[in-house]
């Protein structure tokens, strides 16, 4: 009788690799299982650790067996599910899902990976574990608010890779996909308020106004203006300490920007940063103290139709892109010689990046450190001035009053710090002298 053992390829594989492969293939198994154990489910621990050995081993063995695997991982759901009906328990759809996963993760392990099967199985058993409060969640969620989440995919991830890159048109003026961010970055703003509102309700709008403020503080103030117009006066403390907020992160972002780019050019600019942020400071916890004084009255009852507004958002895209062909047209005609008259300009489109000109002009030797902190200072007055343009939409307007008094009063800090940085320049020079010395 032949012996067909011996026609059979043989291989020999490293133990401690193969060893390390079926231990993790092992955890991740146990890992879901004991999920699985806790809510008392048929497939549990030890069901679970046998299909991430399976899988493992099939993986290791090669593609065919892997497939084998997972063939044989879904005949065993089929099987559950079989005996779950004849229990009268109906259908183990979830658990079946995660068997499957579990197979192809040990199909993973089996071939070499490690991360990729750690990550898919504890989101997996994330999944499993979130049960009632993912529950909670969908039913929570409105028809608005998922057609709200759909259309901000769509604008970033499908109609954002069609623009064309870089500048368009005969004069090269106009640039599609920067006009296009401007519309996603408002409605993001809008939607990522709105998100914190009903985590958080009042406190977090203020937290949207501070991190929106790091991304683009007149977005947020547009976002906040129009919360204003749609909720009326019981919004209006809420709004007032979000947009010293999205101010103070603005300046905040922008020293930031002076300091990794070109810290020379901080030097000039660092006292109207700093007493422009201790004003924006001190106003919010005065804002704050006085609420806490008036007494702890019932949070407001806020009530936000939709996440964000698309026209809103295309319209303040055209001005954008307006305000972009207008800066680009300021920068061709002065040049470099009018760096502060294109820094001013180029805080009605981004402050930000304004200032990163700014540092990179400096950092290469274009304009002196000082000039370049000075720029970045203007481009942020710019910033605050446009903004307010944004506040007059309120339609309230005592808080109209508060806001442009106390923003002019953080423009009067800064005036006061480019006043002081000026008499203090013979130091600062000296200061920048040892720095670039150093360097």
């Amino acid at each position: 009788m032949p012996d067909f053992g011996l026609a059979l390829p043989q291989a020999e594989w490293p133990y401690a690799q193969i060893l390390m492969r079926m231990a993790l293939g092992l955890s991740l198994g146990l890992l879901i299982g004991l999920e699985r154990e806790r809510r008392r489910k048929e497939a549990g621990l030890r069901t679970f650790g046998f299909i991430g050995l399976l899988g493992t081993m099939g993986g290791a063995l090669g593609g065919g067996y892997g497939l084998m695997a997972l063939a044989l991982t879904g005949l065993l759901t089929l099987i559950l599910n079989l005996s779950s009906l004849r229990a009268g328990q109906g259908t183990e759809l979830t658990t079946s899902a995660a068997m499957l996963v579990t197979a192809m993760a040990g199909v993973l392990c089996g071939q070499g990976h490690t991360l990729t099967p750690a990550a898919v199985m504890v989101m997996a058993t994330a999944l499993l574990a979130w049960k009632e409060r993912l529950a909670d969640f969908s039913m929570g969620v409105s028809e608005s608010e998922v057609r709200s989440a759909l259309l901000l995919a769509i604008l970033a991830i499908v109609i954002y890779p069609a623009l064309p890159e870089g500048a368009v048109g005969p004069w090269k003026l106009i640039e599609p996909r920067a006009a296009w961010v401007t519309v996603i970055l408002i409605a993001g703003i809008g939607f990522f308020n709105y998100v914190l509102w009903k985590l958080y309700g009042t406190r977090g709008t203020e937290l949207s106004g501070f991190f929106g403020g790091l991304v683009n503080s007149n977005f947020t103030v547009i976002e906040l203006s129009n919360r204003v117009r749609e909720m009326g006066a019981v919004f209006a403390g809420t709004a007032y300490r979000g947009v010293l907020l999205a101010t103070a992160a603005m300046i905040a972002r922008n020293g930031t920007l002076l300091a990794l780019l070109a810290p020379a050019a901080l030097l000039g600019a660092a006292m109207p940063l700093a007493l422009m942020l201790a004003a924006s400071a001190l106003l919010v916890t005065w804002s704050l103290h006085l609420r806490r004084r008036q007494g702890a009255e019932a949070a407001p009852d806020l009530h936000m139709a939709m996440p964000f507004s698309l026209p809103q958002a295309l319209k303040y895209g055209a001005i954008f892109l307006a305000l972009h062909i207008l800066g680009a047209l300021t920068q061709r005609q002065f040049g470099d010689a009018g760096f502060y008259v294109v820094s001013v300009v180029g805080g009605l489109l981004s402050s930000a990046s304004a200032v990163a000109a700014a540092a990179t002009l400096a950092e290469q030797g274009g304009i002196t450190p000082t000039t370049a902190g000075v720029g970045a200072i203007l481009a942020s007055f710019t910033s605050m001035a446009f903004s307010l343009s944004f506040v007059l939409r309120m339609r309230d307007t005592a808080l109209i009053r508060r806001l442009f008094l106390s923003i002019g009063a953080i423009a009067a800090c800064g005036v006061l710090g480019l006043l002081i940085g000026h008499l203090a320049q013979p130091w600062v020079q000296t200061l920048i002298s040892g720095l670039e010395r150093a360097r």
